[in-house]
């Protein structure tokens, strides 16, 4: 199949022929609402049991913590079981967190997220894991010693990478599909069409302004999870991206693709993102 078949596919083609479960939604508004309706319908469900709950959380997309953290309040759902394994954080040119003071520090805004819930919803500070450029084998011990998470949730960049799990590119080396699915939470240096295109949605295109490494999740610590929920609500720059994600073969360029084979994998995407890409 080529590229310049899919990409081109309509809408309903590309619902009624997609290998995995898809949900067009009709704005970003939508998915926002489906994001946290089943997030905290997990949350709930667990409650009820009794159990713990781990999941992977992004920051990006965004627009769903508002619903989370205003229906949490009014209908007092706790999050006192979930363990939060935060994606990923940006790191500066020396490969350090960038300051949490820094608005665009992922930490900062989980934990502003945290304390918007009312003090006896919140789940305690340790159970709260963040990806740490000096402790690379933590997230993964957590994981050992709590079990791997139910969910991973998340969203989709512009070249197909989940949290930051870039594309391996070099001249001099070849990192193969089952090594890069294998990958464990590392530092990497952010690919240059990251930095562009996160610099033009979050700082007017001041390429020089955002930091240019991060520490992720791997690939192993997503695809360990029960379920993975991938969210796109980019409209006109995700929709071939999001194309690729469903028919692309697998492939380490597209790191997303890498995910399909999951037994329980499923991506929902705004009516915009889903138009022809061209």
């Amino acid at each position: 199949m080529s590229s310049e078949t899919f990409l081109s596919w309509s809408v309903e083609r590309v619902v009624r022929e997609s290998p995995i479960p898809l949900t067009v939604l009709p704005d970003a508004a939508a998915v926002y609402q489906d994001f946290a309706a089943t997030l905290l319908d997990e949350i709930v469900a667990y409650n009820r049991r009794g159990e713990p709950l781990s999941i992977i959380l992004p920051v990006g997309p965004r627009g769903q913590y508002p619903l989370l953290a205003e229906r949490s309040n009014r209908e007092r759902i706790s999050w006192r079981g979930v363990r939060i394994y935060q994606m990923d954080e940006y790191l500066d040119w020396e490969g350090r967190y960038i300051p949490y003071e820094d608005p665009l520090s992922f930490r900062r805004f989980v934990q502003e997220f945290v304390a918007s819930l009312n003090p006896d919803l919140r789940p305690p500070p340790e159970q709260i894991h963040v990806p740490d450029p000096e402790r690379v084998n933590a997230i993964a011990e957590a994981m050992d010693r709590f079990g791997p998470p139910a969910t991973c949730y998340g969203g989709l960049g512009v070249h197909g990478h989940v949290a930051f799990n870039e594309p391996v590119i070099a001249r001099l080396s070849r990192v193969t599909a089952e090594q890069f699915r294998n990958s464990r939470t590392r530092v990497v240096p952010l690919a240059p069409e990251t930095i562009v295109m996160n610099s033009i949605r979050q700082l007017g295109g001041d390429t020089y302004a955002l930091p240019p490494m991060a520490v992720t999740i791997g690939m192993r610590e997503i695809v360990s999870a029960g379920r993975i929920r991938l969210y796109c609500d980019g409209g006109i720059w995700q929709r071939a991206v999001f194309r690729r994600a469903l028919f692309e073969p697998a492939t380490v360029e597209w790191p997303v693709t890498l995910l399909r084979d999951h037994p329980d994998f499923q991506i929902i995407a705004t009516e915009e993102t889903a138009q022809p890409a061209w």
